[in-house]
This record gives C-alpha cells, structure tokens and sequence, in this order.
C-alpha cells in the first residue's frame, strides 16, 4: 500500500521558484500551476497545526494571497516550498493565538495523503496520523508527504537532527503498529 506521495523533488522545485518569479514579476498566470504543486503540502502542514479543516483552508487562501503580494521580494536560496510552509506555519499559529475555531479534527481526517489512494486505504492512514503527537504527525507530514530531508526538517523547525530523526522513526513505529 503506498502510503502518500513526494512532492517536493527536484523538478517541482524548480517549477514552483519559476513560477514564484514569474509572479513577482506580475505575471498572475503563474498563481495556478503554484496552486497546483503547492496547495497540498501548505494544506496538509496546515491542517496538521490546526487540526480543523475550515482553518487549514483559510490559512491556504491567507498563504497564497501572502505569497502572491511577496512573491517579488522571494530571494530563491533554500527550497520554495519551504519558504512558502514558513508563511503558512506563522499564519496558522498566528490563528491559534488569536483563539480562532479550535475544534476537534472530524472523524475523516487529514487530507494530506494521496488522494489516489483508496477510501478505505485513506481512512486507516488518516486515522492513523490522528493519533500521532502534533510534533510527530508534523515531521512525518513534511517528510514523507511535502519530501523534506531530515535535515531540513530540524531546520524548518528549530529542532535538533537527531530529535527529528528520532521522533520521526517513533512515529513510524507507532503507525506500523496501527496498520
């Protein structure tokens, strides 16, 4: 069973650095093809902050507008996912802090693993990614569903490598043992 996919390789990199000048320079066709290789990672890591879907989605819009007004002043070092997650990380705890909606995750689920997955296979993952801690569901999230390394990770998120590393096969484990 594939579990999610990779988004973030290489090419989809390049795509989204070219499509982030390409808006920076006000060419506003740029804004779908971004949508469409970022939109589900900014979600997902959304989602897995907020734990509500209403949230996530208004954080995505947030993002995308964020991103859309700043994308001139991208300065391309580092990976473009990574510096658009970091818009979406403040905006969403920028909405914890202000008290926004803080319900229960529906019974369903994330919606970050791949959607061409099967309903069934999708509700045991989803399920399963619920009873992660918040840290652990985030670092195994930007791994395996957005392709972030490690490394990056701790980086991402202030943490130490081994820290990652370790939370991350914690939460493997725990999800084998799910499944």
């Amino acid at each position: 069973m594939t579990v999610c996919r990779t988004s973030a390789d290489k090419d989809n990199d390049d795509t989204i650095e070219e499509c982030l000048v390409r808006l920076g320079r006000g060419d506003r066709e740029a804004a779908e093809p971004l949508y469409t290789l970022a939109a589900p990672s900014v979600y997902g890591y959304a989602l897995s902050i907020l734990k509500n879907r209403h949230d996530a989605e208004d954080v995505l819009h947030d993002c995308f507008i964020a991103v859309m007004s700043a994308a001139g002043s991208y300065n391309g070092q580092g990976k473009p996912l990574a510096w658009m997650l970091t818009v979406a990380r403040n905006l969403a705890l920028d909405r914890l802090r202000k008290g926004s909606r803080c319900a229960e995750m529906p019974e369903e689920g994330y919606d970050a693993v791949d959607p061409g997955m099967s309903l069934e296979d999708r509700v045991t993952v989803n399920a399963c990614l619920t009873e992660l801690s918040d840290e652990e569901r985030e670092i195994v999230l930007l791994h395996a569903v957005s392709g972030f390394r490690h490394r990056e990770i701790a980086a991402f998120l202030d943490l130490p490598l081994p820290t990652v590393l370790s939370k991350y096969r914690r939460a493997l484990n725990k999800l084998r043992r799910m499944l």
